[in-house]
C-alpha cells in the first residue's frame, strides 16, 4: 500500500460508511478499476475506528444523554425518551449480532456471498426497494412523519433485522435500515439519525473483534498507514454525515437510488465482461 491508495480507500470508507450506496461495493470496483490489492486486516480496523470516531464526535450531545438517561433506567429511575432511544439502538443490534455468527460460523460471507456478481444484484434491488420506500412522502409533509424518539418495539425489531440483511456485500447497512424506517412512517431524517445511532454498536463490536484477532496474532503494520487512515477516513465521515443530514429533507433519497443504478450495472459489465 502506498500514501495515494491509503488515502484513497480511507476517503470511500469514510464517505460511503454513512451514505445509502454501500461501501463495499465501492471498495470492490476500486480494486478492479485500479488492480489495487487487498489492502488488510489492520487497515480496515483503522478506517473503521475513523468512522465510529467521526459519529460519535457528531452527535457527541445525543450519545452522552442516551448512556445517562439509560444508566438512569437500569438504576429504576424511570424510562425517558433518551433511555427508549439508547435501548432501541442496543436491542436494535441483536439481529445483526447474532445473523452475522451465523455467518462467521460457516463461513458463508466469503465463500458465497463475495462476488462481484453478488454485490451488483445487491447493489440495483436493494436500490429499488430503497426507491420504494421514497414513495412514502409523496405529498405529505415531515410533520406527518414519526422522529427517533417515538420508535416501538415493532420498529426496532424490523429494523434491527433490516439492518442483519446488511451483512450481504452490497446492501448497504444505512441503505437497508434507511428504507426499513421510512417504510415504518419516520421521516427521513430520523430514519438516517437512528441509523447512524445504530452504527456505532454495528462498527464497535466487529471492530473490536477484529482489533483483538490482530493483537492474538502478534501483526506487525506500518502505523502512519494507519493513522492516516483513521483521519482521512474520520474527516470524511464527519463531513458526509453532516450535510447528509442537512440536505436530505431537500433532495430525498432518489439521487442515491439513481447512484446505485449506475453503480450496479457498471459492476454487471465486469462480470460479463
Amino acid at each position: 500500500m502506498d500514501w495515494l491508495q491509503a488515502v484513497f480507500l480511507a476517503l470511500i470508507q469514510g464517505l460511503t460508511e454513512f451514505l445509502p450506496i454501500s461501501s463495499s461495493a465501492h471498495l470492490i470496483l476500486t480494486s478492479k478499476v485500479l488492480s489495487w490489492q487487498d489492502q488488510g486486516l489492520a487497515f480496515d480496523v483503522a478506517v473503521h475506528v475513523g468512522t465510529l470516531t467521526a459519529v460519535l464526535i457528531y452527535f457527541r450531545k445525543e450519545v452522552v444523554e442516551m448512556v445517562t438517561a439509560w444508566c438512569g433506567s437500569v438504576a429504576g429511575k424511570g424510562s425517558t425518551p433518551n433511555s427508549r432511544l439508547a435501548w432501541a439502538v442496543i436491542w436494535g443490534t441483536i439481529p445483526v449480532g447474532l445473523f452475522g455468527l451465523f455467518l462467521e460460523y460457516f463461513d458463508i460471507v466469503d465463500n458465497y456471498l463475495r462476488s462481484i456478481s453478488v454485490i451488483a444484484a445487491t447493489t440495483i434491488v436493494f436500490g429499488l426497494l430503497l426507491a420504494f420506500a421514497e414513495t412514502q412522502y409523496n405529498g405529505k409533509k415531515r410533520s406527518q412523519f414519526k422522529n427517533e424518539y417515538e420508535l416501538r418495539w415493532k420498529d426496532v425489531l424490523v429494523i434491527g433485522v433490516a439492518q442483519a440483511l446488511a451483512l450481504i456485500p452490497g446492501t448497504s447497512r444505512s441503505g437497508i435500515t434507511m428504507t426499513a424506517a421510512a417504510m415504518l412512517g419516520f421521516s427521513r431524517t430520523a430514519a438516517a439519525r437512528y441509523s447512524f445511532l445504530l452504527s456505532i454498536p454495528a462498527i464497535l463490536l466487529p471492530g473490536g473483534l477484529k482489533g483483538y484477532q490482530l493483537v492474538e496474532e502478534g501483526a506487525k503494520f506500518d502505523w502512519s498507514f494507519l493513522i492516516l487512515g483513521i483521519i482521512v477516513s474520520a474527516v470524511s465521515a464527519f463531513t458526509c454525515i453532516h450535510f447528509f443530514l442537512k440536505w436530505l429533507e431537500k433532495i430525498g433519497f432518489m439521487p442515491f437510488v439513481w447512484y446505485r443504478m449506475v453503480l450496479g450495472i457498471v459492476l454487471l459489465f465486469f462480470v460479463f465482461s
